[in-house]
């Protein structure tokens, strides 16, 4: 039996990274950059309180990595040039003078964009349009725009965007640590999906050419960064636009990606699923968390989805997990860590936080 307020309350190393506990705050897109993609004062004093309240890491929301296609959001922040890196300087300061971690998420949206300062057109593997509609609480209105496939040319600059936000981060905002964002249906996400993904060159096809991008990326982002900090990928199989996605092939992708992700020298694999602690296949009854800990053995391994009910995220735990990352209960209480080795009541996570645009209010800085 797990004793999650015991376990999740002990220091755990990623990488090079000793983090003080095992909880992390996910990744949330709250589009409170100016309008030019630079992190602003109430950027910094939202992330400081979750250092403050206790979490071991901090992972920010998904930055952009280049001045094409990349931004997804109006009043995204972003990590495409050194002016927008050092604005998160003071982010990266804050966070660490509170004895936390922060990892910076690099994104490119690919087909998912609802605004680019940058560009008109948008981009993804094949000109297939995304399912659903853009999303209201972050500018969205109507149908996402049908995008133009990728050439050679646009994939290499995707990947040298993704390095150079990397050097950017490490080298002059002062991140401790990379998560690249391969999931939720964003740009290397699109290429690992099959219905996404209609090529007949070397980034179609099966599911080992699928991952092929997020490698890539994984290599170059590597390469520019070397052992300074720890890497590692976020994955999932449902999207902001299709939550009920599913991999077409079953286990037998998660055995090809989670292998592949492993053998590309991740440090971390942060699994996000709606809810992480079910089976992830109607077949059978691993969770993709369990599965991720089956092909990727001695990666570390952080879960997210619905896990701010405790059993839950001992399930999960028992499932392989080694850190557990919340979102919505983060935002209800940055203090989490701190509540839980107290043995204090959590607050209720009040979903007008989000609404009608998913920016940080005032009354989440109140709570710093």
């Amino acid at each position: 039996m797990i004793d999650y307020n015991q376990q999740i309350l002990t220091p755990y190393d990623i990488g090079n990274r000793r983090l003080r506990n095992r909880l992390a705050v996910a990744p949330m897109t709250r589009v409170s950059g100016t309008e030019a993609g630079l992190a602003t004062a109430e950027i910094a004093r939202y992330y400081e309180r979750f250092a403050k309240g206790g979490f071991g890491l901090v992972i920010t929301e998904g930055l952009y990595t280049d001045q094409k296609y990349a931004q997804g959001y109006p009043f995204q922040p972003g990590l495409s040039d050194v002016e927008q890196a050092k604005a998160w300087r003071r982010v990266t300061d804050l966070v660490r003078a509170h004895n936390g971690s922060v990892f910076a998420q690099l994104m490119h949206a690919g087909a998912l964009n609802q605004g680019n300062r940058f560009e008109t057109a948008t981009a993804a593997p094949s000109a297939v349009r995304p399912k659903g509609t853009q999303m209201k609480f972050y500018y969205g209105e109507g149908q996402y725009p049908l995008p133009q496939a990728m050439s050679d040319e646009d994939i290499a600059d995707a990947i040298a965007g993704f390095a150079q936000a990397a050097v950017l981060a490490t080298h002059t905002a002062g991140f401790d640590g990379i998560e690249i964002h391969g999931a939720n249906g964003y740009l290397l996400d699109q290429f690992l999906t099959d219905y996404t993904n209609q090529r007949d060159d070397r980034w179609g096809g099966n599911v080992q050419a699928r991952i092929r991008l997020t490698l890539e990326v994984i290599k170059a982002v590597r390469a520019a960064v070397g052992t300074l900090a720890p890497v590692g990928v976020r994955i999932s199989q449902s999207k902001v636009n299709d939550y009920e996605h599913k991999w077409a092939e079953g286990e037998a992708a998660a055995e090809v990606i989670f292998g592949s992700l492993k053998d590309a020298g991740v440090d971390f694999i942060h699994v996000t699923e709606f809810e992480a602690w079910k089976p992830a296949f109607i077949e059978g009854n691993a969770s993709l968390v369990e599965l991720a800990r089956r092909y990727a053995s001695q990666v570390a391994i952080i879960a997210n989805g619905g896990l701010d009910v405790p059993h839950h995220a001992e399930q999960v735990l028992r499932d392989g997990a080694d850190m557990i990352a919340l979102g919505k209960a983060a935002l209800a209480n940055p203090d989490l860590p701190s509540r839980l080795a107290t043995h204090t009541t959590l607050a209720e996570f009040d979903a007008s936080i989000l609404g009608p645009i998913a920016n940080i209010k005032d009354s989440e800085l109140a709570l710093a």
